[in-house]
């Protein structure tokens, strides 16, 4: 149990406390103070906490943390700012990625470099350093692109729909709770269908992601 804390629980809220804290930043600097008057411009997890969003992490190893409020009638231009708010969160657990996979090929070998790294998602960790950094590297760009879908009331949605006249806009906003239905059947899709949706089109993209950004530090490096 606490190994899974450890390399699951631990890393997963440092990934999402990241992600909020960039949502509230950004809707901070264009000009709406919600999130920074409700305490939640913070890296303290504890504000940033969901109870089930919790329990989740420890259960299935992927969870959520509570949303950060924006309001966007603060914004100047409200579509474009949010859809700038709403792509801070998954560009920064990018950074967070890009940043853990170059600490981590800096680190002397067995601790880091490219052979700790080889199979360390589908197999054996060769030491706890390298199974943290790898993990917490992968989840972060796991969250990233799973908020990145165009699916409401996902990140990627609010970028998509910033593209749509503004009448249009308010009424996608109106029923963007329904969405999290299909997220939902989508996550369980491999249960029902032929078909596993979030290691298709996010899991293993993702891995591939971190592959590559590692031999590229390797290289660059070595």
């Amino acid at each position: 149990m606490l190994l899974n804390i450890v390399i699951i629980a631990i890393p997963a809220l440092i990934c999402i406390t990241i992600h909020e804290l960039a949502h509230g930043f950004a809707a901070y600097r264009l000009g709406d103070n919600t999130a920074k008057d409700m305490g939640r411009l913070t890296l303290n997890p504890i504000k940033h906490i969901d109870i089930v969003g919790l329990i989740m992490i420890l259960v299935a190893g992927f969870g959520w943390a509570k949303p950060v409020p924006v309001n966007m009638q603060n914004f100047k231009h409200p579509k474009w700012h949010m859809a700038v708010t709403a792509i801070a969160g998954p560009l920064s657990n990018i950074l967070l990625a890009v940043l853990l996979l170059f600490i981590f090929m800096l680190l002397p070998a067995p601790y880091g470099g490219l052979n700790a790294l080889d199979g360390v998602y589908f197999s054996a960790a060769p030491n706890l350093l390298a199974m943290v950094f790898s993990r917490m590297a992968l989840l972060s760009i796991v969250l990233s692109f799973f908020n990145m879908l165009p699916i409401p009331p996902l990140d990627g949605s609010k970028v998509l729909f910033s593209l749509l006249p503004t009448k249009y806009y308010n009424k996608i906003l109106q029923y963007e709770r329904f969405g999290m239905i299909l997220v939902i059947a989508l996550l369980f899709s491999s249960r029902f269908l032929n078909f596993d949706f979030f290691s298709t089109i996010i899991i293993e993209p993702a891995f591939k992601l971190l592959i590559w950004i590692s031999i590229f530090f390797h290289n660059l490096l070595g």
